[in-house]
């Protein structure tokens, strides 16, 4: 499966007051594994930033006057994207500026979910999380993903530690650790060949394995409220 994990920076907070987008960051996975590409463009907005925007992500309008409009990269974004599920963090947020986005260019781009599908964490974050703070940065503190690094706000930083949240939240869905070269009995270190010659090497479990099963046992029988019975 491949997703893109996608963040945007933008002048303001709304684009109905004509605020625009002036950084798109994007990370690439593969079967819940980063590929190492990514998308990164700087946006010319053709406009102010707004002073709550400019603090918090360092960026003027004197940056990004020489940079690219959107409608100049706006087939190589989509191409990026295109057939991926995004994972966006308050995906209304973005999808809305880039909606927005590709309305300016022309109704020949249509909507953002023509191009790809959408995975909200700030909802998958509130269900898991009620009544917590669910910020992106509340979220690398709970789940103890590192953003010391993080003092400004920039889409491809952004993009970068929401993948490694995403991951966490999710992890053990899906994922059986299989490499896309390996069979099932060579990842058990299963020697295939006649029955005389098949030899199965036992691995036990070590003690710091134990405990992360039972607490994933005990988090899996409370999420059932209790009524879990194990065959």
């Amino acid at each position: 499966m491949r997703q893109v994990v996608l963040d945007t920076e933008t002048t303001g907070l709304s684009w109905e007051k004509g605020n625009r987008v002036v950084e798109i960051g994007c990370v690439e996975l593969m079967q819940r594994r980063k590929t190492g590409r990514t998308f990164q463009r700087y946006l010319n907005p053709e406009r102010d930033m707004e002073l709550g925007a400019q603090e918090v992500t360092g960026l003027t309008r004197e940056f990004l006057s020489d940079k690219s409009k959107f409608g100049e990269v706006v087939d190589e974004f989509l191409d990026f994207i295109r057939g991926a599920e995004l994972i966006i963090h308050n995906a209304n947020f973005d999808i809305g500026f880039l909606n927005y986005e590709l309305s300016l260019v022309g109704p020949h781009l249509g909507r953002m979910d023509e191009h790809a599908s959408v995975l909200d964490t700030l909802a998958m974050a509130r269900e898991r999380f009620p009544g917590q703070r669910n910020s992106l940065d509340a979220l690398c503190k709970r789940l103890d993903v590192n953003n010391r690094h993080r003092t400004l706000h920039g889409a491809l930083l952004d993009a970068e530690l929401l993948s490694e949240v995403y991951l966490s939240m999710t992890a053990g869905q899906g994922d059986l650790g299989l490499s896309n070269n390996e069979t099932p009995a060579q990842r058990a270190n299963i020697v295939v060949g006649s029955l005389d010659q098949v030899v199965n090497k036992v691995l036990l479990a070590t003690s710091e394995e134990q405990a992360l099963h039972l607490a994933r046992l005990a988090k899996i029988d409370k999420k059932s409220g209790g009524h879990l019975q194990w065959q």
